[in-house]
């Protein structure tokens, strides 16, 4: 154990030392936890305030620093517990599962022992998978079982994880303390639901653990060259691609984390992973982290991304059902989740997280900002078991012309000939896959393919462009070699007429090169100003006499990301 690479680089992170080959807590907290592990009786921990009391003796026993802890996060433990929480809730909290989280708190050493026995070569043969700090500009995937991530996440409600050197390695914040002092500094009822996720998780995991394993894997794009490396795509490949565009389907209304097809879910995240989770943020990435807590264990040890890396997460089970969104966001009870487990006994919840430039007003119309969006998303939804097929697809010396001779004059032509209702008809979904065909791809309902699922990715508190967003991410996944992309609009104005766009460009058989040309060529013209309309009704003019003002705004754009 003191010899491993993994161990040491994450150890610093981490509530107890290593001696003599072995993780241990030292004798008085683990006097504590025991304390804890016989219930409110033996404890007389059996209110918010005591539970916090508690949590202080465990920190002053770890020697970690007082100005460590947020100074309201004492009144935010008593507020929720002692308070919001109904009382037979609070009751079942303190005689059930508080004991039960002290006693996994207990064999999180053991637990990580055997975690690293089995981290070589138990998972996947060659791969190191061990728990470790996910560098960032360093590929690698950690595999962890639900029952450590549940010991993990105890940590971080206990608040007892170190994080005096956290952001000199670009780490996010992990304890909940600045969870519980924004409940009572800023109270929101939608903070409040946050923490009642949080809660039911612990109590499912306590009234059965699961048995199940979780992967965290950081995704990069090499900058350098290398054989064994999927490269950052250059402008130029983007323009010659010949790849196929790949099924589109629109869906109006609906969620991604409800849908239920064989594909990675986008993950609108910002650069830190988990972004607002635990702090005030209840917007998409983080109600995906409060129904799925899981995901915040990847907070612990992986930094932040840089523009040519994504992070994926595949097995995190749901535990929450939800209704609203932001300050309308609200916990509606357990929700089962009964997707398949895959041969490594991971759930089939797959999530890529990416972050979009944050408020990039002109910016994401010039051909760095193209290239930085595109190359995100790329990253995000390739498949590393397509990475030789990448390979080919990126060589230097690739020669073919992927417009076929059609110039972009003669693409736009095409645009400006077409009729309202030539563009319209025939756009079901069936309509859709029948001309996708046509032109050689893979099957809409090939299950063996994994496709993606996303939605207006950087485009809500962000302040991006969605339709120049939509086209951008439709591109990626049909280079990604995805099968197909599963649009939710959550009926955003703006694109009321992307179903009649994405038909009008599959009827005339564009490649994704010819689409990127085309989106190079209108964003050109919005960062000079020679246009201010939005990307459809400037491809095709008929579509929609109102669309001009929906777009107008993106180029200035202020949002609250940053």
């Amino acid at each position: 154990m003191e010899k491993r690479e993994d161990l040491e680089s994450i150890l610093p992170f981490l509530p107890f030392s290593l001696r003599s080959s072995s993780l241990f807590w030292t004798a008085p907290v683990a006097e504590a936890l025991t304390d804890l592990s016989k219930g409110p009786h033996h404890s007389k921990i059996d209110s918010g305030k005591a539970l916090f009391i508690a949590i202080s003796d465990i920190r002053n026993s770890l020697s970690l620093p007082n100005f460590s802890i947020d100074t309201s996060a004492s009144q935010g433990f008593a507020l929720f517990f002692d308070d919001l929480l109904p009382r037979d809730e609070a009751a079942k909290w303190f005689k059930e599962v508080v004991p039960q989280l002290a006693n996994l708190l207990l064999r999180l050493p053991s637990l990580l022992e055997t975690h690293y026995e089995n981290a070589d070569d138990g998972v996947l043969k060659g791969v190191k998978t061990g728990l470790r700090l996910l560098e960032s500009q360093e590929p690698g995937i950690v595999f962890l079982s639900q029952e450590l991530i549940g010991a993990l996440l105890s940590c971080a409600l206990f608040c007892i994880f170190p994080t005096s050197n956290r952001g000199a390695k670009h780490l996010p914040m992990i304890n909940f303390d600045h969870l519980f002092a924004c409940l009572h500094d800023h109270y929101e009822e939608a903070f409040e639901n946050k923490l009642k996720c949080i809660v039911h998780y612990f109590g499912r995991i306590c009234s059965s653990i699961p048995v199940g394993f979780v992967s965290f894997e950081r995704k990069v794009l090499s900058l350098e060259y290398s054989p064994s490396c999927i490269p950052y795509p250059k402008e130029k490949l983007w323009s010659q691609s010949n790849i196929s565009l790949c099924h589109f389907e629109i869906s109006v209304s609906g969620l991604i984390e409800d849908q239920s097809r064989e594909a990675i879910e986008v993950d609108f995240a910002n650069m830190y992973l988990g972004g607002g989770a635990l702090v005030r943020g209840c917007v998409q990435e983080e109600i995906r982290f409060m129904i799925n807590p899981e995901l915040i264990a990847g907070m612990l040890f992986l930094p932040c991304m840089a523009d040519n890396e994504a992070i994926e997460i595949v097995g995190t089970e749901r535990f929450s059902s939800y209704t609203g969104y932001a300050s309308s966001f609200r916990f509606n009870g357990d929700y089962v989740d009964k997707k398949d487990i895959d041969v490594l006994g991971r759930c089939k919840t797959r999530i890529v997280a990416i972050d979009a430039l944050c408020c990039p007003g002109k910016s994401q119309y010039r051909l760095e900002g193209l290239l930085r969006e595109i190359n995100k998303a790329f990253c995000g939804f390739m498949d590393q078991c397509k990475c030789h097929q990448y390979q080919q697809l990126f060589k230097d010396d690739q020669t073919v012309k992927a417009t076929g001779g059609r110039s972009i004059v003669n693409l736009l032509s095409l645009g400006h000939t077409s009729t309202s209702s030539q563009a319209t008809e025939g756009t079901s979904g069936n309509q859709l896959a029948r001309n996708h065909k046509g032109h050689g791809c893979p099957p809409f309902d090939n299950q063996h393919e994994i496709g993606v699922v996303t939605g207006n990715w950087g485009c809500g508190a962000f302040g991006g462009d969605p339709q120049l967003k939509a086209m951008l991410q439709w591109i990626a996944a049909s280079q990604a070699m995805r099968p197909f992309i599963l649009y939710y609009t959550f009926g955003l104005e703006a694109l009321q007429m992307l179903e009649q766009v994405i038909q009008w460009i599959v009827s005339h058989e564009w490649t994704a090169g010819e689409l990127w040309n085309v989106l190079v060529e209108y964003s050109s013209q919005r960062s000079r100003e020679k246009t201010r309309v939005g990307f459809f009704n400037w491809l095709i003019p008929s579509l929609s006499s109102h669309d001009d003002m929906l777009n107008d705004s993106y180029d200035d754009r202020t949002c609250s990301c940053c």
